[in-house]
């Protein structure tokens, strides 16, 4: 398998999807970015089942606003259209295959029942208002 560029355009599309999505955002000139390329594109190869994207923050500067990326490479996750891991930084090869099993290993099920309990509760929580 290998990656696909993602864009605002096809963004929704492809994360909102089954499945888990590993997106690398990254740029040409980040030296970092460039020696996690190839590590990204061998884990694509090791991980068929896995849709793997690059974002590439200069041409995709909303999408890199959207998810607030400040520093690349930055890594997310995504699973069933939730993201589940966002980390700025390189990994290693092991890490990152680390980081697959443990992402298919998840109960989607029980990750959607947490967010429920979180979500809920942040409704419920009182707001606090400035006063000028």
């Amino acid at each position: 398998m290998t990656t696909q560029e993602i864009t605002a355009e096809n963004f929704e599309s492809v994360v909102a999807t089954q499945g888990i999505v590993l997106l690398d955002f990254w740029a040409s000139w980040c030296g970092p970015c460039r020696a996690f390329g190839p590590i990204f594109e061998a884990a694509a190869g090791r991980h068929p089942d896995v849709t793997w994207g690059k974002v590439d923050t200069e041409a995709e500067t909303e999408l890199a606003s959207a998810f607030q990326v400040r520093s690349i490479p930055t890594l997310m996750v995504f699973r069933d259209g939730i993201r589940l891991f966002s980390q700025a930084g390189l990994l290693p090869a092991a890490a990152l295959d680390d980081l697959v099993q443990q992402v298919q290993a998840l109960d989607m099920d029980d990750v959607r029942r947490q967010l429920a309990v979180q979500s809920e509760a942040e409704a419920d929580a009182p707001s606090v208002e400035s006063s000028s």
